[in-house]
């Protein structure tokens, strides 16, 4: 401990973020970036936004992004919430809606930043352990709480929850806020989305890191109530009034709008993802249901450590988790190009036969 910390410093664990390697002739599926780029029309206005006005401060409020984000999901803009990145979305609810006398509840094996947040605020919490087929179980969530999150679909197992299902847990849990992390829920699970108008406990996060191609601009979001909003508003105008720059705004607002290219794209992950899941089957990998654009997969043969090792000899980057143990065998593979996929596979191929 440095005598210039402070106590909260000196107690932190942060959140460890996947590696940006920087090696030549790479196969890179270990963040969960999207292979595909970012709509044409985001490109245009960016390139549009550089110019003088770059001298003024960005709208505070996003008005124009968060119309449009409003349109999209048929809420009102009082009900859309953006600022850098999910994870920032994130960081300003656990405070705004989540710090309680009961601990916040979110499960065992999932987006591991949950925990850091809980440290950074001083908020307790409580890891509900994953079904023995490492899946959320609602009936472990009917306890009392000072908030539950969870990833729909989780990560890094990639197993989507029923929307029946959080609907079940929102009508059993109207005392406290629940927050569905939908960072991947367009390659394949419900979105909760819908629901937001009938429950005023319900937030619902998004990203355009993922299905919109855009983990380099920054931009995430929440959906809810006007009342969950002005809390998530008061605390962003408390750390950092202008959270988004003119770039961002413009740019995710087109993207936004490009519904055609979004659909496209994410059509073509959940294509190479069944394709993926059945080569890595007939190599004796066992692999998760997934609805995310990444899958997670152990094999019987060589574990999750050896594997990732192995690949990495071979410019191949997957993501290895070797904690909690329970999941130490398997490998997070984000779902690439067809042509990285068969490099993954054909490596896989040479390293277990």
């Amino acid at each position: 401990m440095s005598r210039y910390w402070s106590k909260v410093v000196d107690g932190l664990t942060p959140y460890v973020p996947g590696e940006q390697p920087k090696l030549p002739k790479l196969v890179k599926l270990n963040t969960n970036e999207n292979p595909y780029g970012p709509s044409p029309r985001a490109l245009a206005a960016l390139r549009a936004e550089g110019g003088v006005t770059l001298r003024l401060y960005p709208d505070p409020n996003c008005d124009s992004l968060k119309e449009s984000i409003a349109a999209l999901h048929k809420l009102k803009p009082a009900q859309v919430f953006v600022s850098n990145g999910s994870d920032e979305v994130l960081a300003h609810t656990f405070l705004a809606l989540l710090k309680h006398e009961q601990p916040v509840l979110f499960p065992d094996i999932t987006y591991s930043f949950y925990p850091v947040y809980c440290g950074l605020y001083g908020i307790e919490y409580k890891q509900v352990p994953l079904t023995e087929s490492f899946e959320i179980r609602v009936d472990d969530y009917l306890t009392p709480n000072g908030g539950i999150i969870f990833p729909n679909p989780n990560a890094p197992t990639g197993r989507p929850l029923a929307l029946a299902e959080i609907e079940r847990l929102l009508r059993a849990n109207a005392g406290s806020v629940v927050v569905v992390d939908e960072a991947y829920v367009d390659f394949g699970a419900e979105s909760a989305v819908g629901l937001v108008e009938r429950y005023p406990q319900l937030l619902v996060v998004h990203s355009l890191s993922k299905s919109r191609s855009l983990a380099g601009l920054r931009v995430g979001y929440a959906l809810g109530h006007a009342e969950l909003i002005e809390a998530l508003l008061r605390v962003k105008d408390s750390f950092n009034s202008y959270p988004l720059d003119r770039f961002a705004v413009a740019g995710a607002a087109a993207a936004m709008a490009d519904r055609a290219y979004f659909e496209e794209t994410c059509a073509k992950v959940v294509a190479t993802r069944t394709r993926l899941v059945a080569d890595l089957e007939s190599l004796g990998f066992d692999v998760l249901p997934s609805a995310a654009n990444f899958v997670f997969a152990r094999h019987g043969a060589l574990g999750g450590a050896e594997l990732a090792a192995k690949l990495r000899q071979r410019s191949i980057i997957v993501r290895h988790f070797k904690n909690p143990p329970r999941i130490a065998p398997f490998l997070r593979i984000t779902v690439g190009t067809d042509a990285q996929c068969e490099a993954l596979i054909g490596v896989l191929r040479a390293i277990l036969t």
